[in-house]
């Protein structure tokens, strides 16, 4: 299996510190929320894997109709990744996705089959399944 792409990105200080991508172009302080007891003003890794997540899911959506007739454009297509993070009951904590698709000009029954294609193909979904519970709805216009 060859590699189509790989980034690296260096974390110092934790929730509390900065990361920095190899090529720079992202370059962000992070802060505890501060409904978790921090000072918050920054963003978090919660909400770094929910930006991904969401924007990954939507090119998923957009590869897996590339072909076929019935074709999402990216202006067709939001996607909305709520990220929670919990406590697993012993001592450390785990994810949850609720992913909401929304695709214009399509019917419901369409949307939802795409919508299945591409989580199966995606590799988030393929990263996470069996280890975050995701819920995912979709809506169509």
């Amino acid at each position: 299996m060859s590699t189509l792409y790989s980034t690296r990105v260096t974390a110092v200080g934790g929730r509390s510190g900065t990361i920095r991508s190899e090529d720079d172009f992202l370059d962000l302080p992070l802060a505890l929320p501060v409904t978790m007891g921090g000072k918050g003003g920054a963003t978090n890794p919660e909400q770094l894997f929910a930006a991904g997540y969401a924007a990954c899911f939507e090119n998923a959506v957009i590869h897996v109709t590339r072909n076929k007739a019935t074709r999402v454009k990216h202006t067709d297509i939001v996607a909305v990744a709520d990220v929670g993070l919990q406590t697993d009951g012993s001592g450390g904590f785990v994810l949850s996705v609720a992913l909401d698709v929304a695709i214009t000009g399509l019917d419901q029954a369409t949307a939802e089959e795409i919508v299945q294609a591409a989580n199966a193909t995606r590799p988030y979904s393929n990263a996470v399944r069996g280890n975050i519970d995701v819920a995912i709805t979709v809506a169509t216009s």
